[in-house]
């Protein structure tokens, strides 16, 4: 008896070991080939989102290398546009630069001044203060050149994507073959789902989350526009395009708009009107837009939602927190079809709820007297 038992506790921390090691050596490609994997995905993904409109232009008649230089050339422009914007209101701002150093400077004063009555500190000695973190942060040329860097290093990762993008949707049919044929002869059905399922869930999360952040852009316009804020529309933008970093994106892109309104000079009331817009459109958004354009196709509890987006940007930083959501989606359609991994899918799963959401609860109004 005692040998089996430990023949047993042998072969389970064998297997558990070669787990933990798969899981290790999973971990260490994916840090160490970052540079070369969140191109790859980013592009994956955003085929997939141009997927519908290349087979539209196909069905019509058109050829597939037209086609997909076509839906390229369309991706670019949108983002060729957001750039346009986002310089014109940059540019908007700087003709109130004197303005706003002006109000900085004096903001830093009352700073300095609250600082010496609370605490005691002198004004001579917060100047030292900061002089020596200056002299340990390098000064400004190490930043300037830091952010030289960074700006080339998107570039490239920008036009590696766009070729990415074209030839992912170039030779879809030629990888969708290549994967099929690496499944087993009894799974290949199995694993056109698989890849068909994954296709959904991901072209619907990018093309819903494009539409909230559109949505999010008008009101967030709306709302600045209405407190009196600067530049609404740059601040607007923001606080969109920040919406990709799930829970915190938003939250940061509000926190920097009332902090700029503060460095414009603007009065308590308008960053408290910062604040209220900020809810209302929390509250908009959570019980109207993502009911109504996002929908329910990732269906990750928050518990493994928000553990994969830690994860991910310890593992990819700012990318990995991008990329978590729809990772994890994927992620639990191939867990669901495949009968040991089975667990792992419902346990990264969230639980069938009946539908109590705004939207919902509106429609079910409207059948109740109309019937």
């Amino acid at each position: 008896y005692n040998y089996l038992l430990l023949l047993a506790m042998e072969r389970f921390l064998t297997g558990t070991i070669k787990y933990l090691l798969f899981f290790v050596l999973v971990v260490i490609i994916l840090v160490y080939a970052k540079p070369f994997l969140v191109p790859v995905v980013f592009s994956a993904l955003f085929s997939m989102l141009l997927l519908p409109l290349s087979t539209r232009l196909e069905n019509r008649g058109i050829s597939r290398g037209l086609s997909t230089f076509i839906c390229v050339m369309l991706f670019v422009v949108v983002i060729a546009i957001m750039v346009y914007v986002l310089v014109w209101q940059i540019g908007e701002i700087s003709k109130n630069a004197a303005e706003i150093e002006q109000n900085i400077q004096q903001k830093v004063k009352e700073a300095k001044d609250y600082v010496a009555r609370t605490f005691g500190i002198s004004l001579q000695k917060q100047d030292q203060i900061i002089r020596e973190q200056q002299k340990g942060g390098g000064g400004v040329m190490p930043m300037v050149s830091g952010m030289v860097a960074s700006l080339g290093s998107f570039l490239t990762d920008l036009i590696l994507s766009l070729v990415y993008i074209f030839l992912f949707l170039y030779y879809r049919t030629h990888l969708k073959k290549f994967v099929v044929m690496l499944a087993p002869a009894g799974s290949k059905r199995n694993a056109q789902e698989i890849m068909e399922q994954a296709r959904q869930v991901a072209q619907k999360y990018i093309a819903g989350l494009a539409w909230m952040i559109a949505s999010l852009w008008v009101m967030y316009s709306i709302g600045f526009s209405i407190v009196g804020v600067n530049s609404p529309v740059l601040f607007a933008i923001l606080c969109g395009l920040l919406e990709i970093v799930p829970f915190v994106g938003n939250l940061t892109g509000n926190a920097i708009t009332a902090l700029a309104v503060v460095m414009q000079g603007g009065s308590l009331q308008m960053v408290a009107g910062v604040l209220i817009t900020y809810a209302i459109v929390q509250f908009l958004q959570t019980y109207v837009l993502e009911p109504l354009v996002v929908g329910k196709g990732v269906s990750i509890n928050p518990l493994f939602t928000i553990a994969g987006i830690v994860a991910g940007e310890l593992v990819w930083g700012i990318p990995g927190m991008i990329l978590a959501i729809p990772i994890l989606g994927i992620t639990k359609i191939i867990c669901d079809h495949i009968e040991p991994l089975k667990p792992i899918g419902y346990l990264i799963g969230s639980e069938k709820e009946s539908d109590t959401t705004v939207i919902e609860k509106v429609k079910k109004f409207i059948r109740k007297k109309t019937s």
